[in-house]
């Protein structure tokens, strides 16, 4: 074996051309399948760095298809703080359970934040999961207990070694949170993350402390605010299917108990109905999972077309490689070499170039995976995987070198072995040309290449207009606007006088320079954020959520937002004043039937014995988006009454900020300015901090919100795009090669009629005859294939079918042309060829 490699890389070393085309193109190959390997494998297959993680178990809750009801915070927002404490005394599975709720906290003395990602866990977190401290300790249940304050906290390994230097005597200094000061009491080991992949944290408080830094906003204690998730750790003999018995029969009990006081009877019957679930959770938990599970499946499949395609075209070369040894293998089996000897030396090479490429490609894999996770984290997507190559990864990549090695070694070493050696061998013969078998053989492979082409150009296509559609969506307002996020927590500042001090910011803001208009909001448009609710018109209670923001009274100016009739907030709009509201399109269509809605009032759907105001709505703006850019399968989703166009957007009514007594401490600033927004966040931190001291400023950009919404689209259209021109480059060099060899092959017959008169241009006609109807053939099939296999991705095209015609359209004519250029040069030089020349062999 070891002399046939040798042999292998001399012959290599001979043809230095081919050898780096065919390692570069399996490097490519093999490179882009492991790096999106890598991704699945981190994000799906992946078992948690912790102790016996297979015993590790996800409580979750089957909530029937009903929604839920109250506030949430981001991340894994599965359970409240009192279902946490009866789940923990009432279950019977886990030998330790465990609680972890997301934060944000700002690191800064004040003025502009810098923000740690961290979270709250209970005290026996750590414990649990088997995590011993790098230094100092960990958490224990002594530290959270109820009403902790500054208990500590934990450092992650990575903020210890970039934040604080690695110092060892770290232990018992003080950080500052959300301008709170914590002593240091440890750090976790190198590699730990958490336990919810594609989230790492920067710093870790007892759920105890959560109370201290959100204030009012706290979820402690309260029934109707989700923040918290929850696993297990099964006890010796349970298994999962036991632990989801357990949890399912005492979830009445748990619910019941839990029942908020601010539900109504509808609530409360739907929350009473939920359901415990009890699921493995060896690879951790992860919303990331379901949101890109199908943009992997899709990306995996394409590059394994890739792939298939650089082993096809290795094929074709290889048999013409073959055909050029033919002589030499001839003589080998002539003097006594069995065919199963020459089939190995030949193989040999093959398994060389597969090596090489797969080295390559896991060198390639490193950097094309860190590249993805880069480009889903562009504009703080703030994503963390960890991408470190493990035995799944090496296995996954010997299996495609073993696989790639027989697709494109073992048809040539076969063939060239089955020839007849007394032709091979004879003076003058076509030992250097193949048989009409072979022909066929290297036909067909050039035919599927084109028919694997044109499923990927098709997808590049699909999912390069579908983000196109997406850029020129209508989205009611103008996107060029600066987000100020404004947080007045730990100035002192009543709460009754907020409304007054973001009042007051708002026209510092204004005299800055460069600031054209500032106004308050207390949501966003697309920042992921959302206020729903039912409503009440004629005292009947209306089908499907609306949605709600507060806003000020230069809000729509902003953004950019037509005013259609009525008027916008102003001084009358007083907090002792009637509530006004503005509605866009869709909330007057759908509440209203198109009638006129200034004037009209309504209240909101809330719980008996709560203050139930009533909404005058004295303005009517223009549809904007609100959730998201692909709005209207939100809005599908609610199955609005209307059969009209309103559902590419949500009912939104707009209340005034200026009307809210007791706003949150923190709310967000919306400004247009003439001058780039980044330019000017000096004068807009020191106008803040000059009407409230210690406010926490941070700054971001509506089309950052839209950047981070499309990630995954344009995400699908580079790659796919890229993919797609790849495949239109091995289609056209695998048809170059045919032609090639077809012009060497016909170099008699072609000779022949040309002396007896033929023209060069019916030489060119041939050749070109020839092409077309290889091409049309691999289209012909390219096109049933795409059609079959991209109705699996209908769900991430927008405005676009998977069989849009203009796109198989516009395939077509690109691998026509492709084919145009493969076969021009070939043909041309078939049309030169000196008649004299040709007879003569």
């Amino acid at each position: 074996m070891l002399h046939d490699l040798r042999y292998a890389m001399r012959i290599l070393r001979r043809n230095p051309t081919f050898a780096v085309v065919a390692i570069l193109a399996l490097s490519l190959g093999t490179g882009a399948n492991a790096a999106i390997f890598q991704l699945v494998n981190a994000l799906r297959l992946r078992s948690l760095p912790v102790e016996k993680p297979h015993e590790l178990v996800s409580i979750g809750i089957d909530r029937h298809g009903t929604g839920r009801v109250g506030r949430g915070y981001g991340g894994r927002s599965v359970f409240t703080e009192p279902l946490w404490q009866e789940i923990r005394s009432q279950q019977q599975a886990f030998s330790s359970v465990f609680a972890w709720g997301n934060g944000v906290w700002d690191l800064s003395g004040g003025g502009e934040a810098v923000l740690a990602n961290g979270f709250y866990v209970s005290g026996g977190f750590f414990a649990a999961l088997g995590v011993h401290a790098q230094i100092g300790r960990l958490f224990t249940e002594q530290d959270d207990q109820k009403g902790c304050g500054s208990s500590g906290v934990v450092l992650s390994h990575g903020f210890w070694q970039a934040r604080l230097g690695g110092q060892p005597g770290v232990i018992g200094q003080t950080i500052m949170l959300d301008r709170r000061p914590f002593p240091v009491i440890g750090v976790t080991p190198p590699g730990f993350f958490g336990v919810e992949v594609g989230r790492t944290f920067d710093v870790a408080l007892p759920l105890c402390a959560e109370a201290l830094l959100r204030g009012q906003q706290a979820g402690t204690g309260q029934r109707a605010v989700w923040w918290l998730d929850i696993m297990g750790r099964l006890k010796p003999g349970w298994t999962v299917e036991r632990a989801q018995a357990q949890v399912a029969a005492m979830s009445l009990g748990v619910f019941q108990a839990t029942v908020s006081p601010t539900y109504t009877a509808d609530w409360a019957k739907n929350y009473a109905s939920f359901t415990l679930t009890a699921r493995p959770a060896a690879t951790g938990v992860s919303n990331l999972r379901s949101r890109y599970a199908t943009q992997l499946w899709a990306l995996l499949g394409a590059t394994g077309l890739v792939l298939l395609l650089t082993c096809l075209n290795l094929a074709n070369l290889m048999l013409a490689r073959s055909t050029a040894r033919g002589r030499e293998v001839a003589v080998r089996l002539a003097i006594g070499a069995s065919r199963r000897r020459v089939v190995r030396q030949m193989l040999s090479e093959s398994v060389l170039l597969a090596g090489l490429g797969a080295g390559g490609g896991l060198l390639l894999a490193r950097w094309m995976s860190q590249a993805l996770v880069m480009f889903l984290n562009a504009r703080g997507g703030g994503i963390f995987v960890d991408l470190a190559p493990d035995w799944r990864v090496f296995a996954f990549m010997a299996t495609v070198t073993v696989c790639t090695c027989l697709l494109f070694g073992l048809s040539p070493a076969l063939k060239v072995t089955r020839r007849d050696l007394a032709n091979a061998m004879q003076p003058g013969g076509r030992s250097s040309t193949e048989g009409h078998e072979a022909l066929a053989l290297r036909r067909g492979l050039v035919v599927v290449q084109v028919a694997l082409s044109m499923v990927l150009v098709v997808g590049a296509l699909l999912f390069g207009r579908s983000l196109k559609n997406l850029g020129a969506v209508d989205l009611g307002f103008d996107p060029g606007v600066a987000v100020v996020a404004v947080d007045l927590s730990s100035t002192g500042i009543r709460p009754e006088a907020r409304t007054q001090t973001f009042a007051a910011i708002v026209a510092r803001l204004q005299e800055v320079p460069g600031v054209r208009h500032a106004a308050e909001a207390l949501i966003v448009p697309l920042d992921g954020s959302d206020w729903n609710g039912r409503i009440v018109t004629g005292g009947a209670v209306q089908d499907g959520d609306a949605h709600f923001d507060e806003v000020g009274g230069n809000y729509f100016r902003v953004m950019g937002t037509p005013l259609l009739a009525g008027r916008t907030f102003d001084g009358r709009d007083r907090p002792d004043a009637a509530k006004s509201v503005v509605v866009n399109q869709t909330f007057a269509r759908r509440y209203f039937q198109n009638a006129d809605p200034i004037g009209k009032t309504f209240q909101m759907e809330l719980p008996p014995g709560s203050p139930q105001p009533t909404y005058h709505i004295v303005g009517l703006v223009r549809d904007a988006k609100y959730l998201q850019v692909r709005e209207e399968r939100t809005a599908a989703a609610l199955r609005f009454s209307t059969n009209e166009s309103s559902g590419m957007f949500l009912p939104i009514a707009y209340l005034a900020v200026s009307q809210d007594s007791v706003p949150p401490p923190d709310l967000r600033i919306v400004l247009r300015a003439d001058v780039p927004p980044a330019s000017l966040t000096h004068a807009l931190t020191r106008a803040i901090t000059e009407v409230a001291p210690a406010a926490a400023v941070s700054y971001d950009a509506v089309t950052n919100y839209i950047d981070r919404l499309l990630v995954t689209e344009r995400l699908m259209a580079w790659l796919s795009g890229f993919f797609g021109v790849l495949a239109l480059l091995v289609a056209a060099i695998g048809l170059y090669g045919v032609m090639s060899y077809l012009v060497t092959r016909r170099r008699v017959e072609i000779g022949v009629r040309m002396a007896l008169g033929a023209e060069p241009r019916a030489v060119i006609r041939m050749m070109f005859a020839e092409c077309g109807v290889l091409l049309a053939s691999g289209i012909a099939i390219g096109v049933v294939l795409a059609a079959v296999t991209l109705r699996y991705a209908a769900a991430l095209l927008y405005g676009l079918t998977p069989l849009d015609a203009t796109s198989f359209a516009l395939a077509i004519c690109g691998l026509g042309l492709a084919s145009v250029f493969a076969t021009w040069v070939p043909a041309r030089r078939a049309s030169r060829l000196a008649p004299t020349v040709a007879l003569r062999e």
